[in-house]
């Protein structure tokens, strides 16, 4: 009939052209994009979750270290497509990969190749939509700041996978975030927590609606980008590198980090601004 026939043209036909030409297309499974200060890094495989093969493990790293060192962007936020956020490890990927050879594949800047989220020198937020598990979870607890959506849940399945944590994140960063007892809990038993769960602990600062997620974390973002670029990275280095130093140490990096802010143009700007009364303008220096 007409009918058929107008909506095989108007609806089947474009759908089908569109899936043979993407058959020839290769998927970026890692995309890196900028909006204003924030540079975003967005895990793209739904049909797996996102879940990581060695191949993709190797794109994120890299885009990671390529997002940290992009002058154009302050902050960073590692997030997921909607409704998955990284499910671990993809297991039939694993299984192709004889034992006593799995490690990284693909070429990965140093600095970011165990830790590739927490080692970076801006602030990191994870925008959290569905499963985080496994290496998902590692990747959640390597952010600054994590946000999660009703939808989002947790797990550090590894004791049921024969392994330890992957990256190290779940057994160093982990009980730093919650504390001893919680996080040997969760490691201990692998169990499924749900974003209500994760915001009790203070695993997370905030559980919003799915459709709220990425709004959020992005008003975030660029609250936190309007502060000096020089200040933050400073901050972080501060904090992390505090955790595990003696106060001593501590206050003479906090000393030297002091006199580099007071000499800095992002100072000089910031004392500017407020007696202006207008935004700050901060380069970074």
């Amino acid at each position: 009939s007409s009918e058929c026939g107008e909506f095989w043209r108007d609806t089947c036909a474009p759908k089908l052209i569109a899936y043979v030409r993407g058959m020839g297309e290769e998927r970026t499974l890692i995309r890196y994009h900028v909006e204003g200060k924030v540079g975003v890094v967005t895990i793209d495989r739904p049909e797996k979750r996102n879940a990581m093969t060695y191949a993709m493990l190797g794109d994120f790293i890299e885009t990671v270290g390529r997002a940290d060192d992009d002058p154009a962007t302050t902050v960073l936020l590692i997030t997921g497509v909607p409704g998955a956020f990284c499910a671990g490890t993809d297991l039939a990927d694993l299984a192709t990969v004889p034992g006593e050879v799995r490690g990284l594949r693909g070429e990965a800047d140093e600095r970011h190749k165990w830790w590739p989220i927490a080692q970076a020198r801006k602030p990191t937020i994870g925008a959290i939509d569905g499963p985080a598990v496994g290496m998902g979870a590692e990747f959640s607890s390597q952010c600054d700041l994590r946000l999660a959506s009703t939808q989002a849940r947790f797990a550090w399945n590894f004791v049921h996978r024969g392994l330890v944590p992957d990256t190290g994140a779940g057994t160093w960063l982990l009980p730093r975030i919650v504390g001893l007892q919680p996080a040997l809990r969760l490691l201990y038993t692998g169990e499924m927590i749900d974003a209500a769960e994760a915001l009790r602990l203070g695993y997370v600062l905030d559980v919003v609606p799915s459709e709220d997620l990425l709004g959020a974390a992005m008003q975030l973002a660029e609250t936190i980008a309007a502060g000096s670029p020089h200040s933050l990275g400073l901050v972080k280095s501060l904090v992390h590198e505090g955790l595990s130093s003696p106060v001593g140490d501590h206050m003479a990096r906090h000393t030297a980090a002091l006199a580099a802010c007071i000499k800095s143009d992002d100072h000089r700007e910031g004392v500017a601004a407020f007696l202006e009364r207008r935004p700050a303008q901060f380069t970074g220096t």
